[in-house]
């Protein structure tokens, strides 16, 4: 009698779902955990108009910004108490404009941090002049 061979099908390896489903779930939680959902804030800002332009710069209040602090009223001050005095001023006058100059050298996150600062405290009227020398 012949020897009978027995023949093995191989069959093909599946790939399974349920790890490559893990996977991604993992994925998913590690990208929203990481994500960052902090509320940036903006602050507006207004192109002058032509007419603007002309308008008197009278009673308005000076914030000089340089790298060695900051102005106000011919003395250097910190931060808090330049917001301080404006938000007095602005809560006698809410119509006072507030002009803040920074100076060559200045980071912008410092100007930012100062506009900020000033529209916490009440200011609505702000403008952010450069210095006639540049």
């Amino acid at each position: 009698m012949p020897a009978l061979q027995v023949r093995r099908t191989r069959r093909r390896g599946l790939i399974r779902l349920t790890p490559l489903i893990d996977v991604v779930f993992i994925l998913l939680v590690f990208f929203m955990l990481a994500s960052s959902f902090t509320d940036w804030r903006a602050i507006g800002l207004t192109a002058p108009t032509t007419g603007a332009a002309g308008r008197s710069v009278e009673g308005a209040l000076l914030v000089e910004i340089r790298p060695d602090g900051l102005r106000f009223a011919g003395e250097f001050l910190p931060l808090d108490t330049v917001a301080e005095r404006v938000g007095t001023r602005v809560a006698r006058a809410p119509e006072t404009t507030v002009l803040v100059r920074p100076t060559p050298g200045v980071d912008l996150q410092r100007t930012v941090t100062v506009l900020d600062r000033l529209v916490a405290v009440g200011t609505v009227n702000v403008s952010v002049i450069r210095d006639p020398s540049q």
